[in-house]
């Protein structure tokens, strides 16, 4: 099953990718890593779950805005690629989670973002991991989150 069938089996729409909010690039590539930029919660273009976990905002509300972070990162990296199939693996994520100091489930927030990539990529999609709490996040995100992947470098290695 390819990751865009393994998509609309679990009936999720995958975005466009949404626009940078500063002078960066979305995803740079150099041989067959995918370095891919921080990405937000937005729905529709527009940002969504916003908050502080710990203050008003659940792991659950944590959880929901790190899958769609994963379906944003999933858009970005469908327009750099041209389709998901030419991702080899997923090897690195770093979970940024907008927290109160005495927040701790940080990784059950990122876990959010990890059952989606799993459920796209199977064990492909489990990646090695870090997530963190910070002080803020751009425009009052809950979760940022980005990635490195392998990608399969030519068609011919497809």
């Amino acid at each position: 099953m390819t990751p865009e069938e393994a998509l609309a089996r679990a009936r999720l729409t995958l975005p466009g990718p949404h626009p940078t909010v500063a002078n960066y690039a979305m995803a740079v590539r150099t041989g067959s890593l995918l370095f891919v930029s921080g990405h937000g919660p937005f729905v529709d273009g527009r940002p969504e779950h916003i908050g502080t976990l710990g203050a008003g905002l659940s792991v659950a509300d944590g959880q929901q805005a790190a899958r769609v972070v994963a379906l944003n990162m999933l858009g970005t990296i469908k327009a750099e690629l041209g389709e998901l199939s030419r991702v080899r693996r997923f090897v690195k994520l770093l979970v940024m989670v907008n927290a109160t100091p005495g927040f701790t489930e940080h990784h059950r927030v990122a876990d959010g973002a990890t059952d989606l990539l799993v459920t796209v990529f199977g064990e492909n999609g489990r990646p090695t991991r870090s997530a963190m709490g910070v002080a803020s996040l751009p425009l009052g995100f809950a979760v940022e989150i980005e990635a490195v992947l392998e990608v399969v470098t030519s068609e011919a290695q497809a």
